[in-house]
């Protein structure tokens, strides 16, 4: 269970996070500039922040995730893959992702050798 502290955080920055996609998504062209304008470069910065808490060491190892059991996790961590996934990858795909149906060859089970099939009663 997450202490209240921490829940009055999440909550606030979720309610924040709806607000901005909400006015980008739903807003006329001048409240969709003033939130690219005022907190798109906020949102950037908070994500920087974010990330500089990730930044590989010499060695390679996230300082800001968990250990493990044979030390920390090698980099890319989860931060970094979970931006990446959402900011840049969404970019290389097409636009429109035609979906097709695989064919399936029917699949034959051959009796081992000796072996017989043997009709039970009733």
């Amino acid at each position: 269970m997450s202490s209240p502290i921490f829940g009055q955080l999440e909550a606030s920055l979720a309610e924040y996070l709806a607000d901005v996609v909400h006015r980008a998504e739903y807003g006329d062209d001048r409240t969709a500039a003033e939130v690219a304008r005022l907190e798109l470069p906020r949102l950037a910065e908070a994500l920087k922040a974010a990330l500089d808490e990730h930044q590989p060491d010499q060695f390679g190892r996230c300082p800001g995730c968990r250990h493990t059991r044979f030390g920390r996790t090698p980099t890319p961590c989860r931060a970094y893959l979970s931006a990446h996934l959402c900011l840049v990858a969404t970019e290389d795909e097409p636009a429109s992702v035609e979906v097709t149906r695989s064919v399936r060859r029917p699949v034959v089970l051959a009796e081992p050798a000796g072996f017989r099939m043997v009709n039970a009663p009733g």
